[in-house]
């Protein structure tokens, strides 16, 4: 698949490639074929045993709306890496199963990728859009950039890569959750997801900085220092936990199965991806 359409692959210099969110027109909404030219693209870098980190950046204005609601493709789109199956099956069962594998395995595969990953946040990133980030094993903002997820407005916990009360801390969780509220990148700095925050004009600089003194260690150490820290983290019960939320947010979306979205649709906090205007939360 190198003929992208929603993503580019750049080859930056010695082992440094580039992947960036290319959807600018959607706010790079995540829909299915991005989706599969992000496995693509990230499987590309893996397996290519020149490159020792990988940067990950977005074009236009935000860096993510998160999913796409709206062109979002059907789940027949989907390229199966899983085995997961049974998309088109009734009720929830088929909508279980295309989440589960587009949404969280998938994404913890790449969380899992053996090699460094560092993100450049700007602008909004919203819902699902978060997990892109969280996949990061470095993450660089810009002043303006602001972090949401306002998805219990639609009878959800949340995204369904549930990692909110591991970047944000619990009960900072909660409170975002609960008032769709937005994190500065300040805030997000503090609490320990971010970390480094720049201005906007120095942001692809500083995170390809990082990425160069990155690329100087041998590739085996940088594998075995990522393998550790995220061990350190799996023992702490991640993997457990990403599971039972996405079990509960199932249990959402059969709700709204049986009682349709809100009459306000996705609410407040949501970004509106043709006028780019964020819905207001009062």
């Amino acid at each position: 698949m190198a003929d992208y359409t929603t993503i580019r692959y750049e080859p930056v210099e010695d082992h440094i490639v580039r992947v960036v969110l290319d959807r600018a027109e959607k706010r790079n909404a995540q829909n299915h074929t991005m989706t599969n030219e992000l496995d693509d693209a990230f499987t590309r870098a893996a397996a290519d045993d020149d490159v020792k980190v990988i940067l990950l950046t977005a074009e236009g204005p935000h860096f993510s709306a998160g999913h796409d609601q709206r062109t979002r493709g059907v789940p027949a789109d989907i390229k199966t890496t899983g085995m997961w199956f049974g998309y088109e099956l009734p009720g929830i069962e088929g909508r279980m199963a295309w989440t589960k594998e587009a949404y969280l395995d998938t994404v913890w595969r790449w969380r899992n990728i053996p090699k460094p990953i560092i993100g450049a946040a700007h602008g909004r990133t919203i819902g699902g859009g978060l997990a892109l980030l969280w996949i990061c094993d470095v993450i660089v903002a810009s002043e303006d950039a602001t972090f949401a997820d306002p998805t219990p407005h639609v009878g959800v916990n949340g995204f369904e890569y549930f990692g909110h009360p591991w970047e944000f801390s619990p009960r900072k969780a909660k409170e975002l959750l609960f008032t769709s509220d937005y994190l500065s990148a300040e805030d997000a700095f503090r609490l320990g997801m971010v970390n480094h925050v720049v201005p906007a004009d120095q942001l692809q600089e500083t995170a390809l900085a990082i990425a160069r003194k990155t690329a100087q260690k041998p590739s085996l150490g940088l594998k075995l220092a990522k393998e550790a820290v995220n061990a350190a983290a799996d023992h702490q019960g991640l993997y457990t936990a990403l599971n039972h939320a996405f079990a509960i947010n199932v249990v959402g979306k059969a709700q709204m199965i049986i009682q349709g979205m809100p009459a306000d649709g996705l609410g407040p906090g949501f970004l509106n991806v043709q006028t780019g205007d964020v819905n207001p939360r009062d």
